[in-house]
Order: structure tokens, then C-alpha cells, then sequence
């Protein structure tokens, strides 16, 4: 498992790079029509949910997909599927943190380089790869960082056959019930996330104070000669297959057979086809949202102004790693810490008297600790999180009591 976690990010990392420095290259250096939008339709996939990455990949690699139907090719539950998603998705990584350098390096060096008898592709190597290596090395870390705690496209396209840390601690914490072994698990994930922070922290400080830069706007050109047309023309081929290929795939499967049937069911307010209804679900999403970002907008502010101060200190420096820490930290590793520090202490769903327990782990056996819900695990009386079936459920529940978390019979 873990030398999966470990080979799997450093080969979607390297091959990452490999796709996306052209890219980096022709967004920086060239000039032509669209480009700004192009920009715009690359960092889409960075975005996106990871479980809607591979939802899309699946669509377009797994069966019945796109390329199953029409050359019967089939990636899913491959680690070529995986390692395809993880370029969708960090592609635009790789684009903004080295073409964004690229684009303000002085041009003139290295023509100067040229001038003095040097080849193109030596002029490269000795002036511009040297000041593009700071931005070269901290894309490629977060690259390895993203990869390296990558859940939904793993879970989704690798299938049993494939387990990274994530998933692990997943499946310990929601199927095996082991909160011991899911904890390790996470204070392993926890020191390889820091140390990688870390050095990239060391990294985009190396690269701020080694250069000085220029106004992009001096630096882009029309693209001269066959071979930066060449270079153009297969970028724009790379971001049709690999990023735009599986968007639209799945924007043509959510029709379906259905039509617009499913799209008509978003305004549903008994939920339709969905367990929860659309408009409840979108009105929860945004107060999270808007709470979640004035918490962020207020810590982070205090955060920058003590880390910008010039008599700041080395440890007032250090946190800046501290706090990209939750940035490198998936939802999954985030839930199991809230549910172990925050769950409620005492509950008719635990053992008597116990002060630690997860919901799920005494759900087996409702009679003996309390009525717990045996679809999702949760304690469904209390606090009123009890409601009565309301008739509008397909076959109705005999007017039973149904768990509002999952909708299941209690």
C-alpha cells in the first residue's frame, strides 16, 4: 500500500511534467488567438471534485464508455487510468506555477547566450532551465503532493486491486471500524505531507529571492517557424484529448436516456430521483461555503499580516509550512479527525460510559447501545434527528421512521 502511494505519485508526477512543460512553455512564451480562454479551460479540471474527475475518466476508459464502444479499450481498474486522471487534473499545476515564472524570465539572456555562439537548445539548458528549476521542482512537489493523498480518482478508477494511503485510511475508518489503524495511517500521511511542505516551502523561497522578472506582456511573440507551430499545434491537441475529451463525454452521458429528465429533477423539491432534494443540497453547500470562507478570509488574513512583517522571526516563518499543512490533507483524513476529536462525548448509539467510540463502530448491535440507523450507522434518535416517512418515497415505509442522513429504515 504504501509503496503504491509513493511509486504511483512519483510517475504521475513525472509524467505530469512531461505533458504539461510544453504547455507551460507555449502559454509563457507564445502569443495567439484564444489564449486567455485556453488558459481558463485548463485550470478547470484543478477545480473540480476529484470524485467528478473520475466519474469523467470513467466515462470515457471504463466499460461502456467512449473508447469501449468504439475500439473496445478499456483502462478502468488499470493504473494507466489513474495515472491519466492524475495529469487531467494537475495539468493546470504544472501550467501556472512554471508558466507563470517562464513568461516573466528576461528573454534577452538568453539571446544574448545565442549571440555568443550557444545552440538554441544549449542557451536553454544553461540560462533558462537554471531559473526555471525553483519553479520546476515546487510544481513537481505538489504535484506529488496531490498524488501522493489522492481518494475519489483512485477509489473510482483503480477499483479493489488499488489502495493508496487514503483509501486505507477510508476502509479502516467506514468498513474494518479500526480507528487504531486508521490513525497511523494518518500520522504516516501527516509526516510525508509536512516534509513535502516543507521543501516546497524552501523552494518558493529560493526562487523569490534568486530572480528578477519582467512584464510578461514583453515576453509572448507569434509563434516563428515550424517547430514552435508544430509545438503549438500539439498542445492544443493535448488539452482537446486529455481535458476537454472527458468534460464533454460526461456532459453527453448526464442526458442519458432520460434526456433532460435528470436536469427537470434538480427543481424537484421532494428530491425526484436524487436521495436528497437538489434545492436543500445546493442551499447547504453555500452556507458552508459563505461560513467556511469568512472563517478562512479572517484567520488567513491574521495569518499574512504576521508572516509578511520584516522582524518576523524564524518561527514565525516556519508556520507558513505549518499552515499549507491543510492543504496537502484530504477530506477523508480531515473527517476522521473531526470524528474522533469532535464527536459527541456521549450518545444512546455507544457503550455506556464510553467517552471514545465512532457512530459506526457500535452499529452492529443497535439493541444492546441504542437505535442506530443500519443503513449509514448513525444515531438516528436524540436531538431530533428522527423523521417520520413523509409518503413521498418510492413504496413508501409502512410510515416507519427513516434516517434523515441516508434516507434508510431505521
Amino acid at each position: 500500500m504504501l509503496w503504491f502511494t509513493t511509486w504511483q505519485a512519483l510517475a504521475s508526477t513525472a509524467l505530469t511534467l512531461l505533458i504539461a512543460l510544453p504547455g507551460a512553455y507555449v502559454f509563457a512564451r507564445l502569443d495567439f488567438p484564444g489564449k486567455q480562454t485556453l488558459r481558463a479551460v485548463v485550470t478547470v479540471p484543478f477545480v473540480l471534485p476529484t470524485v467528478v474527475v473520475g466519474t469523467a475518466f470513467l466515462a470515457l476508459v471504463g466499460r461502456g464508455g467512449l473508447l469501449d464502444d468504439l475500439w473496445g479499450v478499456r483502462l478502468d481498474t488499470t493504473v494507466w487510468a489513474i495515472l491519466l486522471a492524475h495529469v487531467f487534473f494537475n495539468y493546470a499545476v504544472v501550467v501556472r506555477t512554471v508558466g507563470g515564472l517562464w513568461a516573466q524570465l528576461d528573454p534577452r539572456q538568453e539571446d544574448a547566450a545565442r549571440m555568443l555562439g550557444a545552440s538554441r537548445f544549449t542557451a536553454w539548458r544553461t540560462v533558462t532551465l537554471p531559473a526555471l528549476a525553483p519553479a520546476v521542482a515546487a510544481a513537481a512537489l505538489m504535484v506529488f503532493l496531490f498524488t501522493f493523498t489522492s481518494f475519489g480518482i483512485v477509489q473510482i478508477l483503480g477499483g479493489p486491486a488499488f489502495a493508496t494511503l487514503e483509501v486505507e485510511i477510508y476502509r479502516q475508518t467506514s468498513q474494518v471500524f479500526d480507528l487504531s489503524t486508521a490513525a497511523v495511517l494518518t500520522l504516516l500521511q501527516f509526516a510525508a505531507v509536512a516534509a513535502i511542505l516543507a521543501v516546497h516551502a524552501w523552494t518558493v523561497r529560493r526562487r523569490e529571492s534568486a530572480l528578477r522578472l519582467v512584464d510578461p506582456a514583453v515576453t509572448a511573440r507569434r509563434p516563428r517557424g515550424t517547430g514552435q507551430w508544430a509545438l503549438l499545434a500539439g498542445v492544443l491537441l493535448t488539452v482537446a484529448g486529455l481535458i476537454l475529451l472527458p468534460l464533454a463525454v460526461l456532459v453527453e452521458r448526464s442526458f442519458g436516456a432520460a434526456g433532460l429528465g435528470y436536469y427537470r429533477a434538480l427543481t424537484h423539491e421532494d428530491g425526484g430521483a436524487f436521495l436528497v432534494p437538489p434545492i436543500e443540497a445546493v442551499g447547504t453547500s453555500l452556507r458552508y461555503a459563505v461560513v467556511a470562507t469568512a472563517i478562512a478570509v479572517a484567520v488567513g488574513s491574521l495569518a499574512a499580516a504576521a508572516l509578511a512583517r520584516r522582524d518576523a522571526g524564524r518561527l514565525v516563518r516556519g508556520f507558513d509550512a505549518l499552515l499549507m499543512l491543510p492543504l496537502g490533507v484530504s477530506a477523508v483524513t480531515v473527517g476522521f479527525g473531526f470524528l474522533i476529536a469532535l464527536d459527541e462525548p456521549r450518545s444512546t448509539c455507544g457503550p455506556p460510559g464510553s467517552w471514545f467510540r465512532s457512530p459506526r463502530r457500535w452499529s452492529a448491535s443497535p439493541s444492546s447501545y441504542g437505535p442506530c440507523c443500519p443503513c449509514c450507522g448513525r444515531w438516528t434518535d436524540g436531538c431530533g434527528r428522527r423523521r417520520r416517512c413523509s409518503g413521498r418515497r418510492p413504496g413508501g415505509c409502512g410510515g416507519r421512521s427513516i434516517c434523515r442522513w441516508c434516507g434508510g429504515r431505521c
